[in-house]
């Protein structure tokens, strides 16, 4: 087995879903706007996160969130230059790039919308 997609409630999934595609490369491989407005993302390896909004439940407030509550976590061999090129586009620092004791190289940032994102260079 391996994980389809990821779904998050959020306040504006078009604007998200394009800013995705924009700055971290993924493609849309889904998309409607009725009954309520949704978008299957996927990055290189098909693997999806799908945002919708969806007005029976509330979108959580993920800027109050701790990242170890719920981050997206990429893979990333520039996670310097990356983070940097994010900040750019929108994103917010949450934790900067930083070598762990196991010689990881991690970053965490959130996206326009709160989200937590951590850039993975892996040792």
């Amino acid at each position: 087995m391996r994980i389809e997609h990821v779904g998050l409630q959020v306040t504006d999934p078009v604007a998200m879903a394009d800013w995705y595609i924009a700055h971290l490369g993924f493609v849309c491989k889904r998309a409607a706007d009725s009954p309520v407005p949704v978008r299957f993302i996927a990055d290189e390896t098909g693997g999806m996160l799908e945002l919708y909004d969806n007005p029976k439940v509330r979108t959580p407030d993920y800027a109050a969130m701790d990242p170890l509550l719920l981050h997206v976590a990429f893979v990333c061999e520039d996670v310097t230059g990356t983070t940097e090129r994010l900040l750019k586009a929108g994103a917010t620092l949450a934790s900067p790039p930083q070598t762990m004791p196991n010689g990881d190289f991690l970053a965490m940032l959130r996206d326009p919308w709160g989200l937590a994102i951590q850039l993975c260079r892996r040792a």
